[in-house]
């Protein structure tokens, strides 16, 4: 509550800091529109008359607060500079290769996804809430200068790396369909969707404080994803199903040492059930074996030998770390105590 005061409050402050600002500026008569479908829309939407000239009278539009252009066969949006009390623009499903939004600083929205964008600045729209930009060819998206964002989508471009360290009102965020090979989103408390499948993901840490609150989490497609850090491993292990089987949730850093599995071991073997009761099965390897239990702090907490049955009903309630080996090959697996 306390964070949504202020950034309230902060929200006010820019208006009139921006509103200030645009007061000073001075207009020409006319707007420069060098694309003709860009001022074809515009005449359709009324603010410029028949025929197409180039230009639009820049009285007509820089008072303007939403546009919408979706799907308009534009290629240039030259001309968006003087739309200054610009709040809303749609230019989705255009042939965009550039878009310059600098003076457009009362933007809340943005959404500029199907376009073939391949840089994005932002840098000057602080009040900026929601960015849609998918589905175009950028390598990079820079939104530290925007900490009012909420609702960012990103996915289906070349990005390798994103940082939303400061974005904490961030609650929906989509960057699938990236190369990214790292993503931190601890410090976004407010969110509650992820995804981030179809990446090239090592490291997600998603330690925020508020796990129990997220409602959508999805990282599935992330071949070379072992060790996701969480809050509660326990809890994401039962809620969140969408992950590839070599991901496992772990809380700290030893404990994802512990995790990751020398698999030289029977790749085809099956642990079962997980949850389970009483009884683990295992699957696929010699009953030569032995088989030694960790809790989720890295104590042993049971082994036995030459058994493809282990007895785990004295444990309590919880996730473990189940160790296999023959002795010379072994591999790691978690499993569920209920």
């Amino acid at each position: 509550m306390l964070l949504n005061k202020y950034f309230k409050i902060m929200k006010k402050l820019l208006y009139l800091f921006l509103a200030l600002g645009l007061s000073s500026v001075s207009f020409g008569q006319n707007t420069l529109i060098p694309d003709p479908n860009f001022e074809q829309a515009l005449i359709d939407l009324g603010y410029d008359s028949p025929p197409i000239n180039g230009s639009v009278p820049t009285a007509n539009i820089n008072n303007l607060t939403s546009l919408n252009v979706n799907s308009k066969n534009i290629s240039d949006l030259t001309g968006i500079e003087d739309f200054l009390a610009l709040e809303i623009l749609d230019c989705s499903q255009n042939q965009l290769t550039s878009l310059d939004i600098t003076t457009n600083n009362f933007l809340t929205r943005l959404f500029c996804r199907s376009n073939q964008l391949t840089s994005l600045d932002v840098s000057n729209n602080p009040l900026l809430e929601d960015l849609y930009c998918a589905s175009n060819q950028l390598t990079s998206v820079d939104v530290s200068n925007n900490p009012m964002l909420q609702g960012f989508v990103c996915n289906s471009n070349q990005l390798t790396s994103v940082d939303v360290s400061n974005n904490p009102m961030l609650q929906g965020f989509n960057c699938n369909s990236n190369q990214l090979t790292s993503l931190d989103v601890s410090n976004n408390p407010a969110l509650q969707y992820l995804w981030c499948y179809t990446n090239q993901l090592t490291s997600l840490d998603i330690r925020n404080g508020a796990n129990i609150s997220m409602k959508g989490f999805f990282a599935f497609d992330n071949p070379n994803l072992t060790c996701i850090y969480v809050d509660n491993a326990e809890y994401s292990t039962q809620n969140w199903t969408e992950i590839d089987p070599n991901s496992t949730f772990v809380e700290n850093e030893a404990e994802c040492a512990l995790d990751v599995a020398d698999n030289s071991l029977d790749v085809d073997l099956i642990l079962y059930p997980s949850p389970t009761d009483n009884y683990l099965f295992i699957q696929g390897t010699t009953s030569h074996l032995s088989t030694t239990v960790y809790n989720m702090l890295g104590k042993q907490v049971l082994y036995v030998q030459n058994t493809d049955k282990i007895d785990v009903s004295g444990l309590s309630d919880g996730v473990y770390i189940i160790k296999i080996s023959d002795g010379v090959n072994e591999t790691q697996r978690k499993f569920i105590k209920n």
